[in-house]
């Protein structure tokens, strides 16, 4: 009743969220004709984890495609182009947005 209001456009908190030992690391907020915005929790102790997270949440994006009809294969593809496109030349530089 009181408090923060949840935003209607947010996801569904996922199971997981409900263990004591779970830690949200990821949210991200896109609008569009804005850059992005997310925050995030470094978490682990070898960054390279990372790699790993993003490798998932691709695969899990094409899946998502994927029940709407689309082929996971192509999606992953144009997911891959993308992300090595924008590694090799940047559209934007991350800010922080952090409240000082």
């Amino acid at each position: 009743m009181f408090g923060k209001r949840q935003n209607p456009n947010a996801l569904e908190t996922p199971p997981i969220a409900e263990s004591a030992e779970a830690v949200e690391v990821l949210r991200v907020w896109a609008a569009p004709g804005k850059p992005q915005q997310l925050t995030l929790r470094t978490t682990w102790k070898e960054p390279g984890a990372w790699g790993l997270l993003l490798v998932d949440v691709a695969k899990h994006a094409a899946n998502a495609y994927a029940n709407e009809g689309a082929d996971p294969d192509v999606v992953l593809a144009r997911i891959r182009a993308l992300f090595d496109a924008e590694w090799s030349s940047p559209t934007d530089v991350p800010q922080d947005i952090t409240p000082s």
